[in-house]
């Protein structure tokens, strides 16, 4: 029972993270990204184009293009990534759509169009790479690319956030060639396309790369050496509390010259501080050391990917 409740509490932690994490990549293009005609890459750029020209609103072009990815995503990743996909896209849907509505234009005016389009740009990016990574994290995605970057990095060791990069960038760089319209049906100038293929290339660097420090992060590990004379009681609430694996070294006390065991806990950096005070509820004078480990390959964390599976 007490396992049952573990699940069903990480489940809900795992969709309030992609709930916040959708609010604030939406929020990014809202507030910063639509209202100075800017577009990125990917799905999300592709519907603010279309809404730029035909004055339909991003939310239903969005909803129409990942579902035709989502369908390719459910044979490829498997179930458990749709439902989460599925929900992620339901909601950024809507707050594309609902925040337009209600968020007031004097706040946009004042927040983010009076700053100019640079830090705009900057902070729009910024916002929509935290979003998709905090998504990312959770087995969750925004859409668009991310489904395709979730697809590639299955079977390659490549960062998500550079494979976004590099499909958001040929697409902007590809709409150089596409004629476009200013609002009295007039050509745009290629100086005015290049200057806002420029923007858009700065929006989703920085996306690209603020998603992957959030993945990086979420995803770090620690190693941990525990010393203590109640290591059998330690090691079995690692093992049936944390499910980690836990290892047990022979050492001996150069002091005491006494025989003791080690033990080695390898875990992800953001069940630390947990793992810390459960430990310390054991035994409050445990000796414990924790490094940074740079990478960390098997079950339970990340895989050696083979280019040929």
């Amino acid at each position: 029972m007490e396992l049952q409740e573990k699940n069903v509490l990480r489940t809900i932690k795992e969709y309030i993270l992609i709930t916040l994490g959708i609010i604030i990549y939406t929020c990014g293009w809202t507030i910063f990204l639509t209202p100075n005609n800017m577009f990125g890459g990917g799905v999300s750029g592709i519907s603010a184009i279309i809404q730029f020209a035909t004055g339909i609103k991003m939310g239903y072009t969005y909803f129409v293009i990942n579902a035709l990815l989502l369908v390719i995503s459910l044979f490829i990743i498997g179930p458990s990534f749709g439902v989460k996909t599925v929900y992620a896209i339901f909601l950024a849907s809507f707050c594309l759509n609902i925040e337009q509505t209600i968020i007031p234009q004097p706040f946009i005016q004042d927040f983010a169009l009076s700053n100019g389009k640079l830090l705009c740009s900057l902070i729009g990016g910024a916002m929509a790479g935290l979003g998709i990574g905090m998504s990312i994290s959770q087995g969750g995605s925004s859409g668009g690319t991310d489904i395709i970057a979730l697809i590639i990095t299955k079977y390659h060791n490549i960062s998500p956030g550079k494979v976004i990069l590099l499909i958001d960038v040929f697409i902007i760089a590809s709409s150089l060639l596409v004629p476009s319209y200013t609002a009295d049906g007039g050509s745009l100038p290629f100086v005015d396309k290049f200057i806002t293929a420029v923007y858009g290339m700065i929006i989703v660097t920085v996306c690209g790369h603020v998603a992957d420090l959030y993945l990086a992060g979420a995803k770090q590990s620690v190693q941990i050496f525990i010393m203590s004379h109640y290591h059998d009681e330690i090691a079995e609430m690692v093992a049936k509390d944390f499910h980690r694996g836990v290892t047990v070294l022979d050492g001996k006390g150069w002091y005491t010259k006494q025989p003791a065991s080690v033990l080695m806990v390898i875990t992800r950096k953001s069940d630390v501080n947990l793992l810390l005070r459960s430990i310390k509820r054991i035994d409050p004078d445990a000796f414990l050391s924790i490094c940074s480990a740079a990478g960390v390959y098997g079950k339970g964390f990340d895989k050696i990917k083979d280019k040929k599976a």
